[in-house]
């Protein structure tokens, strides 16, 4: 899957981004829809979402990680991730494919 972004990070001008493969494409998903209260692998098992976020923030789109306690049999820590950027995205199309500059309103 292949999506272009539109990245607006603070005073600087917008910038584009081509974000390939499914998982960094689903979470720029999550993380817009999930807002300020951010979205964490415990909320999506199976999903290496840390990966996903290093792919992303590789591309300079700017990820907040937060450290918060948790309980249980299993008892400690986990990552929460926030998106700090505001993103405006394109419609995926699969790798290869040619895409069209349809810009959708950004959520968040």
């Amino acid at each position: 899957m292949k999506r272009t972004l539109t990245v607006y990070s603070g005073h600087e001008p917008p910038r584009t981004v081509v974000v390939t493969g499914n998982r960094p494409n689903w979470l720029i998903d999550v993380l817009r829809a999930a807002g300020v209260h951010g979205t964490t692998a415990i909320q999506h098992p199976g999903v290496r979402v840390a990966d996903a976020v290093f792919k992303l923030r590789k591309l300079g789109i700017n990820i907040a990680t937060e450290t918060e306690r948790h309980e249980g049999a299993f008892a400690g820590t986990h990552a929460k991730y926030r998106l700090l950027d505001r993103i405006e995205t394109a419609p995926a199309f699969p790798l290869g494919s040619t895409t069209h500059s349809i810009v959708v309103d950004h959520v968040g």
